[in-house]
């Protein structure tokens, strides 16, 4: 006897190998898939009805210790089962009273989901990237003279589109560029400095490179004048909360928009840090952003969510998001993560950003396999390789 450790080609593989009907090979498929729900203010009822039905279709449900004696009105549930119970459970909820048709449709929803899961197309002008092949890599180009790692490294225009060039060979899908540091401590910098910074950078790059081009900030001026420029993607690490005018430039320019969580604002987000559930309120936090998004014209398929790590978080909810990373896979949108040479690598390895690299490499990994769609990093080629090797043993190929 041994245990097999696989993942879906794998096992179909195996499945075919001992004459399994062919058939039946995507319903073992569903049943090897282990899901773990927390559904969240079931009433009494719904919770013990909920538990009886999951034990009849081989799953089960876990429930306060009180609601089972009738003690306790309210509670949260954990539904353990696989794909193939969830159906089942759907299935069965049909036929119980009324009341828990919104938690039927609420499940019925999630299976939808799930087998949609990073199947995102991403449209530009020049490029379309599927998803479901590979992370994308997305280059940082900082023209700041203070970001925490590469703060002044240019010193003129040409350097820094050189660099932009450089990072295009080495393997970038998209290059984001930003004129104001956001590492914790770091001062706000006026419009027209950013301005200064950013704009001729990005009108010589859209000259002579063929991938989108993102810019980090957070002004809604800004933003709309790099859109004008050829700019694709804003990418906001205050998720449209900063500036009240972002969401309109957004969606008049119908551009991509990457929606990132944060808690408070650069200058002092690193004071007085406290989650009493790092997960669930970084959650909800994006679930509203991208409600407001949504209600305020941006369309849904042009969303990307970034649960914001070092943006707020101490060492401990950094590697919780990045270890929990694919329970943000429930909003069904593509996740976007920037890990690079940060400072929760350094605590780790207790060393400066520039000796981060193999940390940020390693982190990246886990990352994909954890589902992010997108990786921000420093370091283009190093990454894009570490990613095709990943990629080569998942698939085989």
């Amino acid at each position: 006897m041994r245990i097999l450790s696989l993942n879906d080609n794998d096992l179909r593989k195996e499945l075919l190998k001992i004459g399994v009907d062919e058939e039946a090979v995507p319903i073992f498929l569903k049943k090897s898939k282990v899901i773990v729900l927390k559904l969240e203010s079931l009433s009494q009822a719904a919770c013990n009805i909920l538990k009886q039905v999951a034990l009849t279709c081989d799953s089960d449900c876990a429930i306060h210790k009180k609601v089972i004696s009738g003690r306790k009105k309210k509670a949260d549930a954990i539904l353990i089962t696989n794909l193939r119970g969830l159906e089942k459970i759907c299935d069965k909820l049909n036929y119980q009273p009324e009341f828990l048709k919104s938690l039927k449709e609420k499940l019925e929803d999630f299976l939808k989901s799930y087998f949609k899961k990073d199947n995102f197309i991403l449209k530009f002008k020049e490029k379309t990237y599927n998803l479901k092949e590979r992370p994308l890599i997305m280059g940082i180009l900082n023209l700041t003279p203070d970001s925490f790692y590469d703060g002044g490294k240019f010193k003129d225009i040409k350097e820094a589109v050189d660099y932009g060039i450089k990072m295009v060979e080495d393997g970038a899908d998209i290059i984001d560029v930003g004129g104001e540091s956001t590492r914790p401590g770091s001062e706000p910098v006026p419009l027209k400095e950013e301005l200064k910074r950013v704009l001729p950078v990005i009108k010589e790059l859209k000259k002579k490179i063929n991938i989108p081009i993102s810019i980090d900030t957070y002004k809604s001026e800004v933003a709309k004048i790099c859109l004008s420029e050829g700019c694709e993607i804003v990418n906001d690490i205050s998720g449209l909360r900063f500036d009240k005018k972002m969401a309109e430039v957004v969606a008049n320019y119908d551009a991509y928009c990457v929606i990132m969580h944060i808690k408070g604002k650069p200058k002092t987000m690193q004071k007085r840090v406290y989650y009493k559930d790092v997960i669930k309120e970084i959650f909800d936090y994006l679930k509203e952003r991208v409600e407001y998004a949504i209600n305020n014209g941006i369309k849904r398929e042009k969303i990307i969510i970034d649960p914001g790590i070092g943006f707020g978080k101490l060492l401990e909810h950094n590697l919780e998001i990045i270890r929990r990373l694919d329970e943000f896979k429930s909003l069904n949108l593509p996740i976007l993560v920037g890990h690079s040479r940060k400072s929760f690598i350094g605590k780790i390895l207790n060393c400066e950003p520039k000796d981060r690299l193999f940390g940020s490499i390693s982190c990246a990994i886990f990352l994909a396999l954890k589902g992010a769609n997108i990786l921000r990093v420093h370091d283009v080629k190093e990454t894009k390789e570490a990613i095709m090797v990943y990629k080569a043993i998942i698939n085989n190929v």
